[in-house]
């Protein structure tokens, strides 16, 4: 870290300086390196990048940015109405400027209104009906591979069952997860300049179309979902544009799909690499599955951090700062400040009194952090359980070429034991998760249906 020399005016008060990129490939690389300069000297600190924004690095720092309230803002003003304030990317996203990023680039009461209608779908109590779903897929999937002794735990598991899922929630056809799953993964990991943007962003555009036409069809004919509850709210006596209803979607689709993958992943080539721990989790899983489940969310931290524009000149953490500053808090370098986690750069199965911030702080904390935790959960306990000698392939393992956006994998592979079939292939499994999907009405939320899935 450098710190420049003192300034007078604007100049002065953004210090220390420091050179910060994210996006940068070399980042993942250095990510704990780096981490600890800014631990050891700076955890509030100014970089030029990207036109300039502030960093805060530090698990004190992001609590008291998260109880600042209205000093923060997380809109984006994609049509120059308000601000211009540009939402939680730094820098702002080249494509999609039309559409917010849902109800996470949205500022209170429109925020709490959406937050709202869409809690009965996704409280613990909620998710806890869809545990036989969840089950089934996860079961289908490793059906799939496990008499062969070879899967890939990113293309053949970990991409299906929260895809699977997070639509079966929303109310659209789970037949659909592959025309959703290529761009809510492909759109993070592929760089702006490669040749395949191109495909990439056709892909989203078919995905945003069939998202519109999701809405047009819910609304003629109603079927229970995440979409229908968007369909039905309003805000200010008003139904919401339709923008903002298809970003909210596309928000629920990448926050369902690619951050649970990435955990998933990463949680699965770490217990490969440590057998003996595997070993341990999975004989002590009554005590230790919920405590190695919040280790991985803070040692991995699928979505490492999320922008801010400070909407008011104003004073956090000992620093002045001005209106229209931009602000990137690091969920994942305040889950490795040693001032709250013991050997904070150490996986520890058993920690205890965990308070990590991988799904942020404050009033924008993850509405999904229920569906990721169960999700990851099952499909963890099925992999110990019927693949519980898996080695996965350091060569072919892929990871995502930067962690600006999500600390995710592209491929896992890795070779076990094989084993039997328990039951149908993946195709014949989610026509009969469909019936019961529409039969049993599955998706409605909590306040109305109460009972768990019944699939046998």
């Amino acid at each position: 870290m450098t710190t420049a020399p003192d300034d007078t005016g604007d100049e002065a008060r953004k210090q220390p300086r420091v050179h910060f990129d994210r996006h940068a490939p070399e980042y993942r690389h250095h990510f704990e390196e780096k981490t600890q300069e800014f631990h050891s000297g700076c955890p509030l600190a100014w970089s030029d990048t990207y036109g300039g924004h502030w960093v805060a690095a530090g698990n004190r720092e992001l609590l008291a940015f998260a109880r600042a309230g209205e000093q923060l803002s997380n809109d984006h003003d994609v049509h120059g109405e308000r601000r211009g304030y540009q939402g939680i990317n730094i820098p702002a996203p080249a494509r999609g400027r039309g559409i917010r990023g849902g109800f996470l680039e949205m500022d209170p009461p429109e925020q709490r209104a959406y937050r709202g209608a869409l809690n009965p779908y996704l409280s613990p109590a909620a998710i806890k009906r869809w545990i036989p779903f969840i089950d089934e897929v996860t079961r289908a999937c490793l059906d799939e591979r496990i008499e062969s002794g070879r899967i890939d735990f990113v293309d053949d598991l970990a991409n299906i069952v929260p895809a699977v899922f997070t639509l079966a929630m929303m109310g659209i056809p789970l037949k659909k997860w592959e025309l959703y799953n290529e761009p809510a993964h492909a759109g993070v990991y592929t760089p702006p300049n490669s040749p395949e943007m191109a495909r990439v962003v056709q892909a989203h555009m078919a995905m945003l179309k069939d998202i519109g036409a999701t809405l047009q069809e819910v609304r003629a004919n109603p079927r229970p979902g995440l979409v229908d509850a968007l369909v039905r709210m309003e805000f200010d006596g008003k139904t919401p544009a339709e923008g903002d209803l298809v970003g909210a979607l596309a928000l629920l689709i990448g926050g369902g799909f690619d951050t649970t993958t990435a955990l998933t992943a990463h949680a699965l080539e770490w217990l490969s690499q440590h057998p003996a721990e595997r070993e341990r989790l999975s004989l002590e899983r009554d005590t230790l599955l919920d405590t190695a489940t919040e280790e991985f969310l803070r040692y991995f931290t699928p979505a490492p951090g999320d922008g801010r524009t400070v909407a008011e000149d104003c004073e956090i953490s000992g620093k002045q700062f001005k209106e229209g500053d931009r602000l990137w808090l690091s969920w994942a370098m305040a889950n490795r400040d040693p001032a709250v986690f013991a050997d904070p750069d150490t996986v520890d199965l058993a920690r205890g009194g965990n308070r990590h911030t991988a799904f942020g702080l404050g009033i924008h904390r993850c509405i999904g952090s229920n569906v990721a935790r169960a999700v990851f959960k099952r499909m963890l306990l099925h992999v110990l359980d019927r693949l519980p000698d898996f080695v996965c392939d350091p060569e072919g393992t892929v990871h995502y070429e930067t962690i600006g956006v999500i600390q995710g994998m592209r491929r896992l592979p890795a070779t076990f034991t094989p084993g039997r079939r328990l039951g149908p292939g993946l195709a014949e499994t989610l026509e009969t998760l469909q019936r019961a999907c529409d039969e049993q009405g599955l998706a409605e939320p909590v306040t109305i249906r109460k009972a768990e899935a019944k699939l046998r």
